[in-house]
């Protein structure tokens, strides 16, 4: 399909929380941080499991599995085992629809 599609509502969204969604069949882990909301891939690049588990802090979000973090803004992994980044997405908010594009970019 392609393109920014809705996800949620803002106000569904908590502040330093995480929420895992799915677009055109792709597990998107959305998150609040810092007032700025961050679309990425709801997998670990090391272990396959939902990052929207995990815990979100300074605009990381932790793996709760093997405590990987990653940057939200551009999914690269900032501590081990990770070593692989993982897909980050365009975010749009319009009113308090929460928009995201999983397209190539």
């Amino acid at each position: 399909m392609g393109g920014f599609q809705r996800v949620c509502a803002l106000s569904d969204l908590r502040e330093e929380s995480a929420l895992g969604v799915e677009v055109d069949g792709q597990p998107v882990c959305l998150a609040l941080a810092a007032g700025q909301v961050f679309a990425i891939r709801d997998e670990c690049s090391h272990a396959e499991v939902l990052l929207s588990h995990g815990e979100v802090e300074d605009a990381r979000i932790e793996c709760w599995l093997h405590g990987s973090q990653f940057d939200l803004a551009t999914g690269e992994p900032i501590g081990l085992p990770a070593t692989e980044p993982v897909p980050v997405y365009p975010v749009q908010i319009d009113g308090d629809d929460v928009l995201v594009d999983v397209g190539p970019s």
